[in-house]
């Protein structure tokens, strides 16, 4: 068992392939305006052309029009969808594609609730914004409290080199998702703070596997 790892926020080719080469299994593309991290169809299009076989492109919305989302997906290779918002379900499910759907960190007492209304959801991504929020904020929630849920998790919010090997020991979540913990100045990718979170990820998995707890 290893932690799968997403780098959201990416906003060039050069950052991609790096994230590439360092082992992720995602490449985020942001489709908010008003994100510091937010791209147009054209570059993320770029970037989508660059991506390799089982590396999945994900792209964020949050409570885009489904017009929107649509020409997105008309104009970019996309694997997954990730939802950001207080999307509801039928809107989640009629693009056809599969999806995430982000749970904010004041609707975590009810995430068994949330997958079931969300049964189409791959996976939730638990992060530490307020519904209707964006991410990328850069603080964390309380990784220690139960987090139960009849579908894989996903762990977003505050992440970073420093504190991502604790996360996962408290959640051993199927994921974990990273944008500003990996950025300096905001906004803008750090190769140093690339290279770092994706070595914890694998040092904690490292461990994990060889103690049996995986």
């Amino acid at each position: 068992m290893r932690t799968r790892v997403k780098y959201c926020g990416i906003r060039t080719v050069g950052d991609a392939q790096t994230a590439i080469e360092l082992g992720v299994d995602a490449i985020g593309l942001m489709f908010y305006r008003p994100s510091v991290r937010a791209i147009d169809p054209a570059t993320a299009a770029a970037i989508a052309g660059v991506v390799p076989p089982f590396v999945a492109r994900v792209a964020l919305f949050l409570d885009a029009s489904a017009d929107e989302v649509s020409s997105v997906l008309n104009s970019v290779e996309i694997d997954v969808v990730q939802f950001h918002g207080r999307e509801t379900p039928a809107f989640c499910d009629q693009f056809g594609m599969p999806y995430i759907k982000s749970v904010a960190r004041d609707e975590h007492a009810d995430l068994k609730v949330y997958a079931e209304r969300y049964h189409r959801a791959r996976a939730l991504l638990l992060d530490s914004n307020v519904a209707g929020a964006p991410g990328g904020s850069g603080r964390a929630f309380d990784w220690n409290r139960e987090l139960v849920s009849a579908k894989p998790i996903i762990l977003a919010g505050g992440l970073d080199p420093a504190n991502v090997a604790a996360a996962i020991e408290a959640v051993r979540p199927f994921g974990v998702d990273v944008s500003s913990g990996i950025e300096a100045p905001r906004g803008e990718k750090n190769v140093t703070l690339m290279k770092k979170f994706m070595r914890e990820v694998n040092r904690v998995d490292n461990m994990a596997n060889r103690a049996g707890t995986r």
